[in-house]
């Protein structure tokens, strides 16, 4: 089980919460979104279930999933304001790893007037890519992401910033 910081315990949200997840890939970020989905009248959105069910064997690169991303990311807008307005609590497990992502998700949660925490699961690369290895020999991922793409990908990661006027919680172990 991942172990947030002791800040993040003793303000554990009660109201209905946007939470958001940042990391690279095989960081631990599906992992904790069921952790997170697990508190009562709290629903969990998987970006990828949803892409895997509508685009089954269409990404097949970086274009791919920015493309069939975006798609859902517009559908899924205003369906996540109206669970969190109805008083839920959303886990939205979309790697929220860019300044863009995290600016959709963000308007999101000011639209809907509701608080939002954003999960930085800053881990190096090599645990990462360690744990994305055992997750591809196990065959539950609908996805396969081999060293060469996590590379691909890491390289459009950004770590969050004070800037971007985000409630960070952060996990490095």
């Amino acid at each position: 089980m991942l172990t947030p910081s002791p800040e993040h315990v003793a303000n554990q949200p009660t109201a209905p919460t946007l939470h958001l997840l940042c990391g690279k890939i095989g960081a631990g970020k599906s992992t904790l979104a069921v952790q997170l989905a697990a508190n009562p009248h709290t629903v969990l959105i998987c970006e990828d279930a949803w892409l895997s069910t509508l685009y089954p064997d269409e990404i097949k690169n970086i274009a791919h999933y920015i493309l069939f991303a975006g798609r859902l990311h517009k559908v899924m807008t205003g369906h996540i304001s109206e669970l969190l307005r109805a008083g839920l609590s959303v886990v939205l497990d979309f790697p929220m790893n860019t300044v863009a992502s995290r600016h959709w998700a963000r308007s999101i949660a000011q639209n809907a007037q509701v608080n939002h925490q954003l999960h930085f699961l800053d881990l190096p690369d090599a645990v990462c890519k360690e744990r994305l290895h055992k997750r591809n020999q196990s065959g539950l991922h609908p996805f396969i992401t081999s060293d060469e793409d996590f590379d691909k990908i890491t390289h459009y990661f950004v770590a969050p910033s004070a800037e971007e006027q985000l409630n960070i919680v952060r996990y490095d172990k």
